[in-house]
């Protein structure tokens, strides 16, 4: 076999063990991630007949959902009204979960932070599964603010924590994001229940 015939090869096995891996994360695992073992947790849209398995394994007490009721439409918030309900209703269902709706854009407002981490103070509501849509932008986001103000991590280093930074990835340097998360200021340390 040629040498060129070895590099395609070697590329295309590459590629397909990537597009597997990429399958199996966002379509199977739904991008569910550990982000502090026993706490918090975190993950794109897992499909109501899933849940409970999702709940039950990882001892989730509350789900806070960052969608909002969109039109299906916007491709950062693709939400469908129809969604949230039916998630609402599969939570309701099982025994001692909460569900939390704390809709917010791509980068959140005051009011969202401040109503993420009034749920994130009452230890009660541990271990957390937070999630958005794709379990990439808010989720990780959200979760980058909880290591901010529940484990002291350094905004930035949070912020490269998320996920893989890679140059024009939603979380790089300049992005919106990104810029919010090197600039979050976290409470003060008597604020925090």
């Amino acid at each position: 076999m040629s040498n060129w015939k070895k590099v395609a090869l070697a590329v295309f096995v590459i590629a397909l063990i990537i597009a597997a891996r990429e399958i199996y994360v966002v379509n199977i695992n739904h991008n569910f991630e550990t982000i502090t073992e026993g706490k918090v947790y975190k993950s794109g849209v897992i499909p109501p007949d899933e849940l409970e398995e999702y709940i039950k394994k990882n001892n989730i007490k509350s789900v806070v959902d960052l969608r909002f009721p969109g039109t299906g439409d916007d491709v950062n918030n693709p939400e469908v009204p129809e969604e949230l309900v039916a998630e609402r209703e599969a939570i309701a269902k099982l025994q001692g979960v909460n569900y939390f709706n704390n809709g917010s854009d791509q980068v959140p407002s005051q009011e969202r932070v401040d109503s993420f981490l009034k749920i994130m103070d009452n230890p009660d509501n541990y271990p957390v599964l937070i999630h958005c849509y794709h379990g990439i932008g808010r989720a990780e986001l959200y979760s980058a603010l909880y290591r901010i103000e529940y484990e002291g991590m350094d905004p930035d280093k949070a912020r490269r924590s998320t996920r893989m930074l890679t140059k024009w990835s939603s979380f790089d340097d300049g992005s919106p994001k990104g810029e919010y998360l090197k600039a979050y200021q976290p409470r003060a340390k008597g604020s925090k229940e």
